[in-house]
């Protein structure tokens, strides 16, 4: 993660991972918010907004990520109904990371061990580190960004990490933040430690980019 104070918009742009600027939110003052600017925002303007170094950076989601997302959240319900290990949730199940971070993946999974008191939390953005995540890659999303999220994610404690990418039609694996592995069609995914038994094939996930024949 990058410990460096922004002193430019620009300096603060290449801190957030090089990201467009209309995806920073001015009001409140960059490096000035707060995790409640975040719950605020969701309830009045129904916008989501990740919290990063006191900065509001808004989500990132078009139309066939939301609709990728969608589907392997409805798959991984599926297979929570039968194994009661915790529970599953989309972008707007925010969490605080740390202090001043808090990231809404596309789809996250936290087991009941580490849920406060293993109990579903009543607070509206938790301090509660999801076991797995599931990033699906927008187009402005830069790589600098994914990086500096994929090594929070796990100095954070996130145990398993997936990145889909639709234009390519592959899946990459992250099961620490160096240890990476770039799945194709041809391949089935599995859940591993955290997720036993649980199986997504990739080529079934991408066909519903596609119309019947």
């Amino acid at each position: 993660m990058s410990i460096a104070i922004a002193t430019t918009w620009e300096e603060r742009l290449q801190d957030l991972g090089n990201i467009p600027a209309s995806r920073v939110r001015t009001i409140p003052i960059p490096g000035t918010a707060t995790v409640d600017d975040v719950t605020r925002l969701r309830s009045t303007e129904k916008r989501l907004y990740e919290l990063v170094d006191g900065t509001l950076v808004e989500k990132s989601m078009g139309w066939q990520e939301s609709l990728l997302a969608a589907i392997l959240l409805h798959w991984l319900h599926n297979y929570l109904d039968v194994n009661r290990i915790g529970v599953a949730t989309g972008a707007d199940g925010m969490t605080r990371f740390f202090g001043d971070t808090v990231r809404g993946p596309d789809v996250s999974f936290v087991a009941w061990e580490r849920m406060p008191n293993g109990q579903i939390p009543s607070a509206p953005i938790p301090d509660m580190v999801p076991n797995f995540v599931i990033e699906v890659i927008s187009t402005s999303n830069t790589y600098a960004e994914m990086s500096r999220k994929r090594r929070e994610y796990f100095h954070a404690g996130v145990e398993l990490l997936w990145m889909v990418d639709h234009r390519t039609r592959t899946v990459t694996v992250f099961r620490s933040a160096l240890d990476a592995t770039v799945y194709t069609e041809d391949k089935v995914l599995d859940g591993g430690k955290v997720l036993p038994g649980w199986e997504v094939n990739i080529a079934e996930l991408f066909s519903r980019l596609d119309r019947p024949t």
